[in-house]
Order: C-alpha cells, then sequence, then structure tokens
C-alpha cells in the first residue's frame, strides 16, 4: 500500500487587470499548466510531493482566432494551459523543489531571466517571505525594457538576454561565483527587490512551507 503526500498553493492576482498564470514541472508528477486570473481572484493548485517546478504570470492576453496569447510572460503553447512550455524569458519567476511531507521545501523567486510582475510566496509556519514586490516596469533601465504596442513597458529582460555576454549570463570564462560578481543591472534588481534571485549566483534559496503566491 501506498500514499501520496501534497502541498496546496494558493495563486492569488492583486493586480487590477486579468492575468494567466503558468505552471512548468521540472521533476513530479504534473499539475495544472495553465488558467486565468480575474482581478482579486484566487485558485488552489493540488501540488503532489516531491515536486520542482515553477510558476509565473502572463498578462495582456488574448484568444483571437482561437489561439490564446500573451504579450507578457508567453509560453507559446496556443492555449490556457502552457502544456509543458516554460515561460519566454520575460518572466517574474516564482521557484520550487518541493519534499516529502517530512522534508523540507526550497523557494525563490527569479529574476535572472527577466521579469514582468510583482511577485510574492506567502510561507506557513513563519518561514520568510520571499518577494519582487515593486513594480520595476517603470523604473527600469531603458536598453532592457519590452514595450507593448502603446508604448507601455510590459517587462524587463535580463542583461544576459538582451547581451549574451558571458558576464552577464555567468558562463565560460565567468562560470562561478568567483568569476561572475554582479553587475551594474543586477545590482539595480537587488536593491529594488533585495529577497529575489537578481542574477545566476544571487542568493541562495530559501526553506519552508508554501501556502500563497500572490501576484500583484
Amino acid at each position: 500500500m501506498s500514499c501520496v503526500s501534497s502541498s496546496v498553493f494558493t495563486i492569488r492576482n492583486n493586480c487590477p487587470y486579468d492575468i494567466a498564470p503558468g505552471t512548468l514541472t521540472s521533476s513530479g508528477a504534473s499539475i495544472t499548466t495553465g488558467f486565468e486570473l480575474a482581478p482579486q481572484a484566487s485558485s488552489t493548485v493540488d501540488v503532489p510531493t516531491p515536486w520542482s517546478g515553477r510558476v509565473w504570470a502572463r498578462f495582456q492576453c488574448s484568444n483571437d482566432g482561437g489561439r490564446f496569447s500573451s504579450q507578457s510572460g508567453d509560453c507559446g503553447s496556443g492555449q490556457v494551459e502552457c502544456n509543458g512550455a516554460g515561460a519566454a524569458p520575460l518572466a517574474t519567476l516564482a521557484e520550487f523543489t518541493l519534499a516529502n511531507a517530512s522534508g523540507t521545501d526550497f523557494y525563490d523567486v527569479s529574476l535572472v531571466d527577466g521579469l514582468n510582475l510583482p511577485i510574492s510566496i506567502v510561507p506557513q509556519g513563519g518561514c520568510p517571505v520571499t518577494d519582487c514586490p515593486v513594480d520595476i516596469n517603470a523604473q527600469c533601465p531603458s536598453e532592457l525594457a519590452v514595450q507593448d504596442g502603446s508604448g507601455g513597458t510590459i517587462g524587463y529582460r535580463s542583461a544576459c538576454v538582451v547581451f549574451n555576454r558571458p558576464e552577464y549570463c555567468c558562463t565560460g570564462d565567468y562560470s562561478t561565483p568567483e568569476t561572475c560578481p554582479p553587475t551594474d543591472y543586477s545590482r539595480f534588481l537587488k536593491d529594488l527587490c533585495p529577497r529575489a534571485y537578481s542574477y545566476a549566483y544571487g542568493d541562495a534559496l530559501i526553506r519552508g512551507r508554501i501556502t500563497v503566491i500572490v501576484i500583484a
């Protein structure tokens, strides 16, 4: 006889507009891969453990001609469900490695591949919150900004994505923590969101038990 333990994510949309959360499973049983949330709405997702993966938000979405797409955070599936596809590198990521009931969970907010919306991970049991609660779109460097058709900023690309240089991507001769220090761009992110990863070697994972992912 066997049994399966699970965690429950409550994903809440604190934005004043609709979003479409997406998920990607790296290991463990698959979970729902995408759905829509109205402003101030929330939804729960059962996550069988052990599990690892990520959650992000898509916004400025449309369903023109029966094909679902988003200007920010799109996964390219053409549907609300991402079906195993990850976010284009322009999304704030909530990343998780969940253990069985007797183990410890690890979680972080990552800006390494870019960001689009503020995200907070709020755990239970007094474990630390990790987040990027600031709307960086209003103040990001112009060379990294992505704009929609009306000229509004809808995301911030990472310096690695934009410039594709080893010192920004922590590759090649810069592939260790000792040889890949923070750059001006990662420091900018870290100053605004000190509890989030700002580049590949930015921070250690946080331990705890997850309850709520807030997209605001």
